[in-house]
């Protein structure tokens, strides 16, 4: 995967601040849902944020202040995000952990939490703390948690009760 990144960084580990994927899971109960499907997660990720700071010794690095992550049509923004990645040789991010007011965006989708993980390796993202999916033609679901899953484009919301809204077409 190629990254782009609009801020040239003096960090060699900025280069690979950004890959692909985050953590599954298996929760009950959950309501499924079609989301971002068709997301390409092999497309280059392009990433700014207001500062950097690679912390080589923890295998991370640190994004903070006005994040904003792209991957193809994919958005991801927050206050903050945390890449964790290993350095066998070559540097792998493992997963972003994005905090504070995190917003992923694809087309008309727009998932919110207050916590985020994009697991590069599952190509999986989860999020947490009000976590909500809202679609352009009105569809809404609310859980605790919700879990998209970029390769086969289902999602599922779990976490207390879940909740939402199905638009209805209208007829004459």
């Amino acid at each position: 995967m190629t990254l782009r990144h609009p801020r040239r960084l003096p960090f060699r580990a900025a280069a690979a601040v950004l890959l692909v994927g985050a953590t599954a899971f298996a929760a009950a109960p959950r309501l499924a849902a079609q989301v971002f499907s068709g997301h390409d997660t092999n497309a280059p990720v392009d990433y700014s944020a207001d500062r950097i700071e690679l912390q080589d010794k923890q295998n991370r690095v640190v994004l903070s202040g006005n994040v904003d992550v792209r991957q193809g049509e994919l958005r991801l923004r927050a206050a903050q995000t945390v890449v964790n990645f290993t350095n066998a040789g070559s540097l792998q991010i493992q997963r972003i952990t994005a905090s504070g007011g995190v917003v992923v965006t694809r087309n008309d989708e727009l998932a919110t939490g207050d916590v985020g993980v994009y697991d590069f390796n599952q190509r999986i993202i989860t999020m947490t703390g009000n976590a909500s999916l809202k679609r352009g033609n009105g569809d809404t679901l609310h859980g605790g948690r919700f879990v998209m899953d970029l390769k086969s484009g289902v999602s599922s919301a779990s976490g207390g009760r879940v909740s939402g809204t199905f638009t209805v077409p209208k007829k004459d």
